[in-house]
Parts: structure tokens; sequence; C-alpha cells
């Protein structure tokens, strides 16, 4: 079972309609972008999807953000979510990256109890411009 992070801590997964392959998505449902997709591929798309899954194999590959940033760019107004091995350092970079939510696996969550997450959850506060103009 997995585990949602967002600004307000740990949650249940409220998903009720599981996520297809970028190949077999269709109106209204959610889909799973593994790290290596090219978001161009959703270009036209995208009004009709309702939750992108970007996959994060390791917690060092950085091309999740890469994504979230490129679909924002695009117009995509739906939910977007990390999931995988996203650390809670990582938490501020994947929000301002453009993810509205982490899915996280329980073991990791046992490794970083959600006060963690908590502790960067004002991500907007704690940017570089933030504290330069602060």
């Amino acid at each position: 079972m997995s585990i949602i992070v967002d600004d307000q801590g740990f949650r249940p997964d409220d998903w009720t309609l599981p996520p297809s392959a970028l190949e077999d998505a269709r109106s209204g449902h959610g889909i799973d972008l593994p790290s290596s997709a090219d978001p161009m591929e959703l270009a036209g798309r995208l009004p009709e999807i309702a939750l992108i899954r970007v996959d994060f194999p390791s917690f060092s590959d950085g091309r999740g953000f890469t994504i979230a940033r490129q679909l924002r760019l695009m117009g995509y107004k739906g939910r977007l979510r990390a999931r995988g091995h996203v650390i809670a350092d990582q938490y501020a970079m994947a929000r301002r990256a453009g993810f509205d939510e982490i899915e996280i696996p329980e073991e990791l969550a046992a490794r970083q109890p959600e006060d963690q997450w908590l502790f960067r959850a004002d991500w907007r506060a704690h940017d570089y411009q933030a504290r330069m103009r602060g």
C-alpha cells in the first residue's frame, strides 16, 4: 500500500481508477508516465487526463522534475503525482516543479515520518528567491 504526501501531511490514496499506461490513456482516467517519457507525447490530450503519475525509479533520478515542469508549462491543470523514490528533502523541489502530491511506499514513510515531510510543506517560503527578497 502507498502513502500520499501533500502539504497537509500523510493521507490514504483517494484515486479510485487505476492509472493506465501512456498508450492506453482514456478520457477522465489517469496515466502512468515513466521517467524516460517525452511529455510532448501528451500534447493535445492534456485536458482529458485527470491524473498523471510520474515515476521516480531512484531518488537520484531527477528526470521526473523536468517532466512535471514541462507538463505545467504545456498547460496541464490536472493532478500531478510523483511516485516512487522521492525523499522528504526533495518535497519542496517537487512542489515547485509542479507536483501536487507524492506517492511513497509504506517503508519510506516509516523511515521518513510525516513530521519530516511537514517540515518542508511551507515550500513557497524556503526557495532561493524568497531568501534573497527577505
